[in-house]
């Protein structure tokens, strides 16, 4: 099952549209997360007001401009991706208590929400929505309304500071409630409540589900993401799992299942404002596309040191454990296993090591062979990724250690795991990712070089001849952009078209596997994406008068290889295929055989995916503008998969 919705909390001291004006602002940033219907409950000292939507946020905002003055000390917002229920505004968050003081806002699923709800109803709850999320809002009412405890106070060690003085028994019971709640439900959330009484102070809670805490002055920020509050501040809070968090306006308390009051990590939000806008691009998806140059850059950056080896500072993993290393396992999904892919091939060639690529979502039930002697690697943009999360917790189970590549630091990915490598990419709002499968390859290649320098497989002259050659791949993207006005007439020839087959092989095998992903995702065409010399062995009968087939050509100095693909082009040409072809500056021998190419400069076969893929990004992006089809949010799809 699925869920990634966005979720987004704000409290000041005062009454104001600050709160409304934080909370929407921070919504439109995380719709990527999903778009089904969206909603926003704002507290102030005259009562609780819930405005909801179907639909995209733009809708929220139309029945924002007809609900009056929406001033309060604190809100709380959601932006949804269907799971439980319809999108229908009855099923969209805020979910509200009987008597509607209570409100509530829920990224995740409960598992075991039937048999609560039938509980529930036995005891005379009435329930208007087919979501998962109203179990737990009907439950919290219950318990704070049980609670007969007086004050702040809500474990043995915890005292919440920070309310005002008539809040304080409202938002202690509140707490002690939550608390509760989170022993009896099962599955996964990020849960964030408020109360009339109380409108200052959000209670949230979180369990394997994303959440962090922007720090203000004078307000505090809450969010599934960091991009929620960039705008506004870069300090930030990691919530763990099953602790419970109470933010005021000055004031944030942490503490965990058992009620003992713990000290959070402290955490920078290393993106601005400017880096989660369009900044005048037509979508988010082509402003990634032409980032990449800088996504690949910033990933290379401040590798070296004084004596010319390359360091990893955040790779914490002792080099006597490395040298040890007997296989890696490369765990990901979608695109992220996709360059995973493209890694193995480099990693297998420096390292001398097996490497195999795994979906995390079958990897723990076919009980793989991992041991002690294996080093599992999980890619994920955002870190959050559920399938991934319990693969690697399955690797350290058997005595794995596991290597995270992430985009966001302080995610549940890079907190599980032994040592991380970040990307440094930017945010990636668009849904389908484009700059982060250009970091999380050059993000892989420097692990293996790294592998390669510990273990002795390579002398530091080779590795900084293959760095500076990397080096060398942002320029050479800018240069695949700048052609980009051949990639964008074809596209927009092409927009009628129902099917597109792609090929490759070698490391040009899994560029045509994301490049297939990408037209399917966005321009809603059918695509797949085959090794080359598989062709031959069936996917060849598809090949009819007409049928559009993209070939991703490697270099001739690697005239083998190169001749095997020529030798494709020509056969799927001789049965009526319009060839579109991506090949090296110079090469001619595809000329005769292409209805198009796109050309990329030449460049080492290990790197030429960072090149060959930019076409390919490009194709999709204005292949789905010419259909008039939304680019940045494609129907279905939402950009973190948060629960299994």
């Amino acid at each position: 099952m699925f869920s990634m919705c966005g979720i987004v909390g704000h409290v000041s001291s005062e009454d104001s549209t600050r709160s409304e004006d934080v909370v929407m602002g921070g919504l439109a940033r995380l719709e990527y997360r999903g778009y089904d219907s969206a909603g926003i409950a704002v507290g102030s000292s005259t009562g609780m007001t819930v405005v909801k939507a179907v639909g995209k946020l733009e809708n929220l905002k139309a029945e924002l401009a007809t609900a009056g003055d929406l001033s309060g000390r604190g809100a709380i917002g959601h932006t949804r991706w269907a799971t439980h229920g319809q999108p229908t505004t009855a099923n969209a968050h805020p979910h509200t208590s009987l008597d509607g003081d209570l409100v509530l806002v829920h990224n995740g699923i409960i598992e075991n929400a039937q048999t609560l709800r039938t509980s529930l109803q036995a005891e005379g709850y009435k329930f208007v929505s087919d979501t998962d999320t109203e179990v737990v809002v009907h439950l919290l009412a219950r318990e704070f309304l049980a609670d007969d405890e007086e004050g702040d106070r809500f474990g043995r060690e915890v005292e919440i500071h920070g309310v005002p003085q008539d809040a304080r028994g409202t938002a202690g019971a509140l707490a002690r409630a939550m608390n509760r709640v989170m022993r009896w439900i099962d599955g996964t959330f990020t849960l964030l409540a408020m109360h009339a009484e109380a409108p200052g102070v959000i209670v949230a809670a979180r369990r394997s589900s994303p959440l962090v805490i922007g720090l203000g002055e004078g307000e505090n920020y809450l969010g599934s993401d960091a991009l929620a509050f960039c705008e506004h501040t870069h300090d930030a809070l990691e919530v763990g799992q099953d602790q419970l968090v109470v933010v005021t306006a000055t004031d944030v308390t942490v503490a965990d299942i058992d009620g003992n009051q713990v000290q959070p990590k402290k955490l920078t939000v290393d993106f601005t404002h400017d880096r989660a806008s369009k900044d005048g691009w037509p979508t988010y998806m082509e402003k990634e596309i032409h980032e990449q140059p800088r996504a690949i850059a910033d990933t290379l950056a401040d590798r070296l040191d004084s004596e010319g080896y390359l360091t990893l500072d955040e790779l914490r993993i002792p080099a006597q454990v490395l040298r040890t290393v007997d296989k890696m396992v490369i765990v990901a999904c979608g695109t992220a296993a996709y360059a995973g892919q493209v890694a193995r091939y480099a990693i297998e060639h420096w390292c001398r090591i097996p490497v195999e690529v795994e979906l995390a979502h079958e990897f723990r039930y076919r009980d793989p062979v991992v041991t002690e002697k294996t080093l599992v690697v999980a890619i994920s943009q955002s870190g959050e990724t559920m399938d991934t999360i319990m693969a690697i917790r399955h690797a350290r189970e058997q005595g794995a250690k596991v290597v995270a590549v992430v985009n966001t630091p302080g995610s549940t990915i890079s907190r599980e795991s032994d040592a991380v490598l970040l990307t440094h990419a930017g945010p990636e709002i668009a849904v389908a990712s484009t700059k982060a499968f250009t970091a999380q390859i050059t993000a892989t290649y420097i692990l293996g070089l790294y592998l390669a320098q510990v273990r002795g497989n390579k002398f530091i002259d080779e590795i900084q001849d293959y760095l500076d050659k990397l080096a060398e791949i942002p320029h050479k993207v800018e240069t695949v952009l700048s052609r980009a006005e051949t990639v964008r007439q074809t596209a927009r020839m092409l927009a009628q078209e129902t099917s597109v087959i792609y090929l490759g092989r070698h490391v040009g095998f899994p560029v045509a596997l994301e490049g297939a992903l990408k037209l399917k995702e966005i321009a809603y065409i059918h695509a797949e994406g085959f090794a080359a010399g598989e062709l031959k062995h069936g996917p060849i009968a598809l090949i009819e008068d007409g049928q559009v087939v993209i070939i991703i050509v490697p270099t001739p100095r690697r005239p083998q290889l190169h001749r095997k693909v020529v030798s494709n082009i020509q056969e799927v040409r001789a049965r009526g295929a319009r060839t579109i072809v991506i090949a090296e500056d110079g090469d001619n021998s595809v000329d005769d055989y292409a209805d198009v190419v796109f050309r990329v400069p030449p460049t080492p076969t290990l790197y030429a995916p960072l090149l060959s893929v930019i076409p390919l990004q490009i194709f999709a992006c204005e292949l789905a503008t010419a259909k008039e089809l939304d680019v940045d949010q494609p129907r279905n799809l939402a950009k973190s998969v948060t629960v299994e």
